[in-house]
């Protein structure tokens, strides 16, 4: 199988695809007008990508792709609904670039609460202004709201703390229970979150649900000089409130995400929020370290080399999940060639579609058993039909949660 890789990966983790005995096609500077006649030329059968989008017409140039893995954790970049039309999957690398988001979202902090690039920028230029720059508030004690609770918040959680700061979060499926296990603040509501903190930081992915989530209502709700950290996703945060707030002296702002970024590594760039002062940015580099692409490349290899070994997806993220509905039909039968084809094509008769199914050999080679998920509980006359057959030892009928 080839693999075509759309962005820069660490030589390690080319050298362990090839390693896989896999034929690897490094094209760093593919985009995403380029990508479709490159998957056509290349007929290749997984594609691993960073930045560069998956458009609708790269899944209908690719005939032979059957994988398609996001060196990264977000997946907005790739038309999934495009994806799952063409059966193939989609899957990312979560959690593998945490520590090093994390360690930036620290920096900006500090750099906002000390305002160290001024003082950089000033000493620079000759100036020193250490009257100027000696009213810093400090962290100690200080409380710090995290919107999002996944890997790279409890990261920044971890070493917020050890600033001695004070930690909340709020998220829709953060209970109690997990808040306390790392000594964290649970807010039910993302305004309280907002009302009492000292700092927000952002660490949700972007999705209609989450467009704008932090707007002008948001940003008036959080305390007179509070700072605003967002190295999250582009969009989450609305860059034209958020100019506004920074300009009015509401608020201070770490950024290293926004909502029009260039799609090269050098480009120009122009934002509502360029030139506004108490606005501290970088370009999206929360996960450009050497560790995180390193832990990144060998996720993708174990992502690829477990879809080359047994055809399922590690991370997947365009499947529908396990069904809390529906009916298990559990066939154990001889292991012999057609007895599934017949159980198949039994169903087929009845109109009974197949939406999961798994087949598992006992030792010795002889017995198998195979559970089929269906939408509709099976007839009397398909049971019959099914348990007729010379093959088959047994047939047993399970409802999936409400029947």
């Amino acid at each position: 199988m080839l693999v075509l890789i759309a962005d820069k990966l660490p030589a390690a983790g080319l050298a362990d695809l090839r390693d896989l005995g896999l034929t690897v096609d490094s094209r760093p500077d593919l985009s995403a007008e380029t990508l479709p006649e490159a998957l056509r030329e290349t007929k290749a059968g997984a594609l691993v990508v960073r930045s560069t989008k998956v458009t609708a017409a790269a899944f209908d140039a690719a005939a032979g792709l059957g994988l398609v893995v996001r060196a990264g954790a977000g997946v907005n970049t790739i038309d999934l609904d495009a994806a799952s039309r063409h059966g193939v999957f989609v899957a990312n690398c979560p959690g593998r670039n945490a520590i090093a988001v994390a360690e930036l979202t620290m920096g900006l902090l500090l750099a906002m609460d000390r305002r160290i690039p001024d003082a950089v920028a000033d000493l620079r230029a000759g100036k020193w202004r250490k009257k100027h720059y000696g009213k810093a508030a400090g962290l100690l004690g200080r409380r710090l709201g995290l919107v999002g609770f996944g890997a790279i918040a409890q990261a920044v959680a971890a070493r917020a703390q050890a600033f001695g700061m004070e930690v909340g979060a709020y998220s829709r499926s953060l209970t109690e229970a997990r808040s306390s296990a790392f000594g964290v603040k649970a807010y039910a509501q993302l305004d309280d979150l907002l009302d009492e903190c000292d700092a927000i930081s952002v660490h949700v992915p972007y999705s209609a649900a989450t467009k704008h989530l932090i707007g002008a209502a948001q940003l008036a709700r959080m305390k007179d000089g509070a700072m605003l950290l967002h190295t999250a996703r582009g969009g989450v945060v609305d860059d034209a409130a958020l100019r506004d707030a920074v300009s009015s002296g509401k608020v201070r702002a770490g950024l290293d995400v926004f909502e029009e970024e260039p799609a090269g590594g050098d480009a120009a760039f122009e934002t509502p929020l360029q030139n506004v002062e108490g606005i501290y940015g970088t370009p999206h580099i929360g996960a450009s370290t050497e560790q995180a692409q390193l832990a990144t490349a060998a996720e993708v290899v174990r992502i690829i080399g477990g879809y080359m070994d047994s055809g399922e997806v590690a991370n997947v993220v365009n499947v529908v999940p396990q069904r809390e509905t529906g009916w298990s039909i559990v066939v154990r039968h001889r292991d012999r060639v057609g007895v599934l084809a017949s159980v198949l094509q039994s169903l087929r008769e009845e109109d009974t579609n197949v939406q999961e199914m798994q087949n598992v050999i006992f030792r010795g080679n002889e017995a198998a058993s195979a559970t089929i998920v269906v939408q509709r509980e099976p007839t009397d006359g398909l049971l019959t039909k099914l348990r007729a057959h010379e093959d088959i030892l047994s047939v047993e009928v399970r409802a999936i949660g409400p029947s």
